[in-house]
């Protein structure tokens, strides 16, 4: 293969992968970290009958983020973001337990994919509606995922930065308690173009329906 300089966007985008996901991260922050009271058992008083629901229960289907890096199938993985590292790279996390990431990117030849997979724990359902519906609102433009969780959202976006094409597509599902948040993008730094909006579309949609199937105890198939 003939050696050609890399473009700037290029260039960017290849530096190291924490540095990248931890831009990406600021961008889709999770919600807020909850307080010591949020992790607190609910407490019954002493007439109160053990099989009586308390007024203060919170509801919520999940505690903990599952692993994001098993959960989408390897030839997925391969199908998206062709010749990556099919273990893809989990970037480190304030709070683990609340907030998962893994990534995966590679260029093979001149054709350069990326694709993140996000889970974030709120302390309650409403929580978690209230910050996927904030982030909805932020990317607007995008439509309704049916059947994909309690509730779905997409949106891909062009961007164009020194003549080169880069398209984004963003998918987010709540199920209870949870988001699921799938980023998946790409170039062309050959021709300078973009993937199509329908290729890009339909890869983050279908790595957020294994994320999602991961996250409900389905597996990662």
């Amino acid at each position: 293969m003939r050696s050609l300089p890399l473009p700037l966007a290029l260039t960017a985008r290849l530096t190291p992968v924490a540095v990248l996901a931890c831009a990406g991260w600021a961008m889709t922050s999770g919600p807020a970290t909850p307080s010591a009271d949020d992790h607190r058992s609910v407490q019954r008083s002493p007439g109160q009958s053990a099989s009586a629901p308390s007024s203060t229960a919170v509801s919520k289907s999940y505690d903990t983020a599952p692993s994001p890096c098993t959960s989408v199938p390897v030839a997925t993985v391969k199908s998206l973001v062709p010749g990556a590292k099919t273990a893809g790279r989990e970037i480190p996390s304030t709070d683990a337990k609340l907030r998962r990431t893994c990534s995966w990117n590679a260029l093979q030849g001149y054709d350069y994919r990326w694709l993140d997979v996000s889970f974030e724990v709120a302390e309650s359902d409403q929580a978690a509606k209230k910050e996927y519906e904030q982030r909805v609102t932020e990317k607007s433009g995008g439509g309704a995922v049916p059947g994909l969780g309690d509730t779905a959202y997409s949106v891909v976006n062009l961007t164009t930065e020194d003549k080169q094409e880069t398209r984004e597509g963003v998918v987010m599902a709540r199920v209870s308690n949870a988001l699921v948040i799938v980023t998946y993008n790409g170039s062309d730094f050959e021709t300078k173009k973009a993937p199509s909006t329908d290729e890009i579309n339909k890869g983050a949609i279908k790595a957020a329906k294994s994320a999602v199937a991961a996250l409900q105890g389905g597996g990662s198939g």
